[in-house]
């Protein structure tokens, strides 16, 4: 076999929503010998949880996210979690930044947006751990720009839609970091989908769904694709295949029948926002404000007011609200759910289901709650919110992801993303949820590391030349850090440092 064969890969795509651009992007510049062949089901990239209509476009980099903050037993914060995460979002930026600087794709203003983010709270308990996470945080240098305050008047400031016409005497407190992102991932994926379009080493099909998934005895893939306006169905056959589908992804990984399938299941949750009609409203508001979510709620319930760009456009979001029903994506099956239980899964789902009792009461106290209900919830943040300035609309799908977890036992329910992989490293898939969007490129390099060992000689440079961090820590190093947001930031005209 030549130095050309070894080289030489057939790697297969499923989905082109920002993951799967991600991903392919990546790959496309790692070899001219790398051929990708990428397949999404519906007509254009983006669409389902990826689009901006589907999100609330925040750029999770836990500035205002409490739930990335956890008060330990003895009173302190573990701000750990929040260190990674703000790590993974700035190797996201750096890879944006790149591309436009590459001339790859254009006008960032167009998915990526400064906007400060601010966590709010009220109650004594709340404002406690509030103040104890900002005296952390202050002590890191990747948050120590963070302000605090109990000041009814500064919160006026920061943020004068919700505190007007607010109730004298409550217990509040808030903390803001300017330089916060509202990001546009619809808009984003639709120009790295542009992009693959032009590669000479990149073949992107719409209305194409992967139905099925075999691997011969060699272990390259058999790939049954169904082409969904002609109804042809054909077989492209691959050396690798990365799943990025989605809510979808749960039942290609069954259809695959790797191990890792086993005690894995899903439980579809839809999203829901109030939106804003009322421009006059929308113009008093420019911040994301998180809170913290209410006691015995999952972290999925934490409120939050938001700022969006969309279309060029400001508006205004808050949420998140649920609904239930069985389909694994907004354009899916009702059957999707009942299809995912199998016997080597269904002892994982009653686990969960058991052991999850305030999420199912959540999920049923969302099914039954009216318009009045959810604008009483608004008016937390709103005071004076009015009915007739609101709307309510369904956006994306989650899967929740169910496992059984060495730690935390059986049917452990996973809020986050993860990435499993066969135990050849021919078969890649990425699961779960927020914050996957944020930290898409941090999923492209666990794709790399993990299941592309042997090319390493191949990506690393790649990687390197569109992230120049990789490899070092933007925790640990300070230095590098600022000089690399102050970079990222000129690259994806931000003008936080200007």
């Amino acid at each position: 076999m030549t130095e050309a064969d070894n080289q030489h890969k057939d790697i297969i795509v499923i989905g082109a929503g920002i993951i799967g651009t991600s991903v392919a992007t990546m790959f496309s510049k790692v070899s001219p010998d790398w051929n990708i062949d990428m397949y999404e089901r519906l007509d254009e990239a983006g669409i389902e949880s990826s689009n901006e209509k589907n999100n609330a476009g925040t750029g999770h980099a836990a500035l205002c996210e409490l739930n990335y903050t956890v008060e330990q037993k003895d009173g302190s914060i573990d701000a750990s979690k929040a260190e990674v995460i703000n790590e993974q979002f700035e190797l996201s930026k750096q890879f944006w930044g790149s591309l436009v600087k590459n001339g790859d794709i254009s006008n960032p203003e167009e998915f990526i947006q400064p906007l400060p983010h601010i966590s709010f709270v009220m109650g004594p308990t709340n404002v406690e751990f509030l103040r104890k996470r900002y005296e952390k945080l202050k002590t890191i240098p990747m948050f120590d720009n963070i302000e605090y305050t109990e000041d009814i008047e500064t919160m006026r400031e920061w943020m004068p839609l919700m505190m007007r016409n607010r109730k004298p005497g409550q217990l509040m407190a808030a903390s803001k970091i300017d330089e916060g992102t509202d990001v546009n991932y619809g808009a984003l994926t639709r120009k790295l989908a542009t992009y693959l379009e032009k590669q000479s080493n990149v073949s992107l099909k719409y209305n194409h769904e992967v139905i099925d998934l075999t691997q011969r005895e060699d272990g390259k893939w058999e790939v049954l694709v169904r082409n969904r306006a002609t109804k042809e169905k054909f077989v492209k056959v691959a050396d690798k295949v990365f799943i990025g589908a989605g809510g979808y992804s749960i039942p290609l990984l069954q259809k695959s029948g790797i191990a890792q399938r086993q005690n894995v299941g899903g439980f579809p949750i839809t999203g829901q926002f109030l939106a804003c009609k009322n421009k006059d409203i929308i113009k008093q508001h420019h911040a994301k404000v998180y809170s913290k979510e209410p006691l015995g709620k999952p972290p999925m319930t934490v409120p939050h007011l938001d700022t969006r760009y969309i279309d060029g456009e400001s508006t205004l979001l808050f949420g998140p609200y649920a609904n239930i029903d069985p389909k694994f994506l907004k354009y899916g099956s009702f059957f999707d759910l009942f299809g995912s239980v199998k016997p080597y899964n269904i002892t994982t789902l009653l686990s969960s289901a058991a052991k999850n009792i305030p999420l199912i009461k959540y999920s049923i106290d969302q099914m039954v709650m009216t318009k009045k209900g959810y604008m009483n919830y608004l008016r937390t943040f709103i005071p004076d919110a009015k009915d007739e300035d609101w709307k309510l609309y369904t956006a994306g799908k989650r899967v929740q992801v169910i496992k059984d977890d060495d730690e935390y036992g059986k049917g452990y329910v996973a809020f986050g993303t993860e990435v499993v992989n066969s135990d050849d490293h021919s078969v890649i898939a990425v699961l779960g949820e927020s914050p996957g969007a944020s930290i898409s490129f941090s999923v492209v390099l666990e794709a790399l590391e993990k299941n592309f060992k042997e090319d390493r000689e191949l990506w690393e440079p790649a990687v390197k030349k569109l992230v120049p961090s990789y490899g070092k820590s933007l925790i640990d190093d300070e230095k590098l850090m600022r000089e690399t947001r102050k970079e990222t930031s000129e690259n994806l005209n931000l003008n936080y440092y200007n």
